[in-house]
């Protein structure tokens, strides 16, 4: 079937992408290849879109790798995803809140997975959330190769994408964002700064002319927080809202800019760290 989209709204002029949340995720991967092999050598180009929810799945899917978990997103939770956890053998993650007032599990509370004793850390987990999470399964089921981005880990998925900007791949970042109370998207500028400190990165890497103003504008958006970013970070709607909830942790754990080496790519229906380029 034919994407809905005016060509315009897919960036397909440019190489560097971006846009926001899972309709946005649809027009720029539309030029993305399907079928792309998740184990692609150094010297072959590749397409890859790049997802960024900041708070809080990508920074947790980070946190989780790091500690050798192997990470199944799903869009929801509810029952069809204690199925999808109980056919893949794997701990299916509760709500923040919900770890909160005593239900038993692993949350997507990165502070909480941090935090974990080395014997209660799950092998395998099913972490939905309906943004990030939603967003990386729906691209996956389009056929494109997708990794997990936060500022976390900004600078390894930006070296890592690298050579393949460099040979001419086409790179589609998607800014998970939010939701309003009525599910409209509400674009979330944590968001905003860690597709931009990726894109910032890339830029750096491979010199300006192959990104969009889109992700241009993003890239600029981080340089001019990046001296703040941690306060800003506690500070922005998004942060606030956690610090108020008691999860000011997670939102710190989010602020450690670059403290991961770890490439998530999403093979096979769950992410794992990419192969070394």
């Amino acid at each position: 079937m034919t994407d809905p989209f005016d060509p315009a709204h897919t960036q397909a002029g440019h190489r560097v992408r971006l846009e926001w949340g899972p309709t946005g995720a649809a027009a720029v991967a539309a030029g993305v290849p399907a079928d792309v092999p998740a184990d692609v050598p150094a010297d072959v180009p590749a397409d890859v879109a790049v997802v960024v929810d900041v708070l809080s799945f990508t920074t947790t899917l980070v946190v989780a790798l790091d500690r050798g978990v192997t990470v199944h997103p799903y869009r929801w939770r509810d029952e069809r995803a204690a199925a999808h956890a109980a056919e893949r053998h794997a701990v299916l993650a509760v709500g923040r809140l919900e770890a909160r007032y005593g239900q038993a599990g692993v949350s997507l509370s990165p502070a909480s997975l941090a935090s974990l004793a080395p014997a209660d850390v799950p092998a395998r987990l099913v972490l939905p959330s309906p943004n990030g999470s939603a967003i990386c399964f729906a691209l996956a089921d389009r056929g494109c190769a997708v990794v997990g981005a936060s500022l976390r880990n900004a600078g390894a998925v930006a070296a890592w994408l690298t050579p393949l900007v460099a040979d001419g791949a086409t790179v589609a970042v998607v800014a998970a964002g939010e939701r309003w109370p009525d599910g409209t998207l509400r674009p979330a500028v944590e968001d905003l700064w860690g597709a931009g400190a990726v894109l910032a990165a890339l830029e750096d890497a491979v010199g300006p002319g192959v990104a969009s103003p889109e992700a241009a504008h993003a890239a600029a958006a981080y340089r001019a927080v990046a001296g703040t970013l941690r306060d800003s970070l506690l500070a922005c709607a998004s942060g606030a809202e956690l610090v108020t909830r008691g999860f000011a942790a997670d939102v710190r754990i989010a602020a450690e800019t670059d403290a991961s080496t770890t490439v998530p790519l999403l093979a096979d229906g769950a992410f794992r760290p990419a192969p070394v380029r």
